[in-house]
């Protein structure tokens, strides 16, 4: 091709007309198309990002249903707690915990401990100086403690603070009435023992004794019994008594019976949490049209296996129990996969044969429901060996490799911008002086011309 036609050429495809290219624009196009593998590693984290979470989602589900699992397989939890009712609560109240004997006690309460207490004669008001002087205060057979009046406590409220800020089991306050101000000193536990002594050592106060301290008296089946306090443990093991109100010959029945409130409610925490995971798990598995996908474990063995072994422990069977199924208690599992609780034959099996219950989910010997099943969350919630946490871990060191290719590749990327933009920025530059090249070459080009055509004369 002759050198005009290349001109020619040149100035036809707009590229010798000297505005160059789009540096920039052209080194962005050509990087984007370097970034195939990136974006393959991008999708690749993406999707592990969501198996992880998913997972996590269901490991959380699994370590929940085990927690209502242990509920039920624990010895000291809802299978065992107790009830406590009175038959005359305005007297007497209790609370036992989950040792106490099953059974009935008639409780007399004779009359209730109460505390010390003394009183000062009135003043004309909680701020009025009081001269220099001293009193004493002893709890019970404690040694004496001497308060001193003098110009740091010389009134009502001065004494009331020093008193109880000296620590020797009383307190003291001021009560105001018509005739005045006076100071109350209350001794802080109740009982014969902490009965309270107030003499005065040579004060313009005079102290008059309000209440004597006494033990409460009471008889439980029968048994006397004397308590410095209202409130009375193990009298019976386990058992709390609060004492309310003295009624010297009235009998007040304290009952104590399994709580069946507690254990029906323990059944039904474990279903709700049973049925949560197995609702995602379903979904996990089950194919949407409209998106054309499953879940993000659709393809999990780990979640597949939950599954399975958790669709397979609540048909557990039992023997030589009173109930040896979930549906013999009211449990029976639906169509998908599902509990549901009939209420009415669940109380009525907790309320008719409580140690039946008992022994299908938690006997004295051998294995139970609970403890079965319990078994085969443990491999799954384990949180260094469990099948979830390795394949968590697995899952978090592929996102981290997949980030390092990528964290790689950017720096390849970035040199690879930094020799483009170079390269053709030189091919712009070149471009831009096309124009005065083609110039040049035209004028060279119609010098030899006519140096031919004078020749040829």
């Amino acid at each position: 091709m002759a050198t005009s036609d290349i001109l020619n050429a040149l100035s036809s495809s707009g590229l010798g007309t000297g505005q160059g290219i789009d540096v920039a624009s052209t080194v962005n196009q050509l990087i984007a198309n370097l970034r195939g593998p990136e974006q393959v590693w991008q999708t690749q984290q993406q999707i592990l990002q969501g198996q992880s979470s998913a997972l996590t989602q269901l490991n959380t589900e699994v370590t929940a249903l085990s927690n209502a699992v242990d509920t039920l397989n624990d010895p000291a939890g809802a299978l065992s707690a107790r009830a406590v009712s009175s038959s005359q609560p305005a007297i007497a109240t209790a609370t036992a915990s989950n040792s106490t004997p099953v059974g009935s006690h008639t409780i007399v309460v004779n009359n209730l401990a109460s505390s010390s207490s003394y009183y000062s004669d009135a003043v004309a008001s909680s701020t009025t100086v009081l001269p220099a002087g001293a009193f004493t205060i002893q709890v019970g057979s404690q040694p004496a403690t001497t308060i001193t009046i003098d110009d740091t406590n010389n009134t009502l409220d001065g004494l009331a603070a020093a008193i109880t800020n000296a620590n020797i089991g009383v307190t003291a306050s001021v009560v105001n009435d018509s005739t005045g101000a006076r100071l109350a000193i209350v001794s802080n536990t109740s009982g014969a023992a902490s009965d309270l002594t107030v003499n005065n050592a040579g004060s313009s106060l005079s102290f008059t004794k309000g209440a004597t301290g006494t033990d409460a008296s009471l008889t439980v089946d029968g048994v006397p019994i004397s308590s410095p306090g209202n409130t009375i443990a193990n009298t019976v093991a386990g058992l709390t008594l609060n004492l309310v109100g003295a009624a010297p010959g009235t009998q007040v029945q304290i009952a104590v019976s399994p709580d069946t409130t507690k254990v029906t409610q323990a059944v039904k925490d474990f279903v709700t949490a049973y049925n949560t995971i197995i609702q995602d798990l379903s979904s996990q598995f089950t194919f949407n049209p409209s998106t054309g996908t499953a879940g993000a474990l659709a393809s999990d063995a780990g979640a597949r296996m939950a599954q399975t072994d958790l669709l397979s422990a609540v048909t557990y069977a039992g023997t030589g129990n009173s109930f040896n199924t979930l549906a013999q208690l009211g449990v029976s599992m639906n169509n998908d996969g599902t509990l549901t609780v009939d209420d009415a034959k669940l109380s009525s099996a907790v309320n008719s044969d409580f140690a039946g219950v008992q022994n299908f989910f938690h006997p004295a010997t051998g294995t139970g429901f609970a403890a079965s099943l319990k078994a085969q969350l443990d491999p799954l919630t384990d949180p260094t060996q469990g099948a979830f946490s390795i394949e968590l871990k697995g899952m978090s060191d592929g996102q981290k490799s997949f980030q390092d290719q990528i964290d790689n590749y950017e720096v390849y990327i970035a040199t690879q911008k930094i020799l483009l933009t170079q390269q053709y920025t030189q091919v712009d530059l070149a471009l831009r002086q096309l124009p005065l090249l083609q110039q040049q070459i035209s004028s060279e080009l119609s010098v030899t011309t006519n140096s031919n055509s004078n020749s040829n004369k």
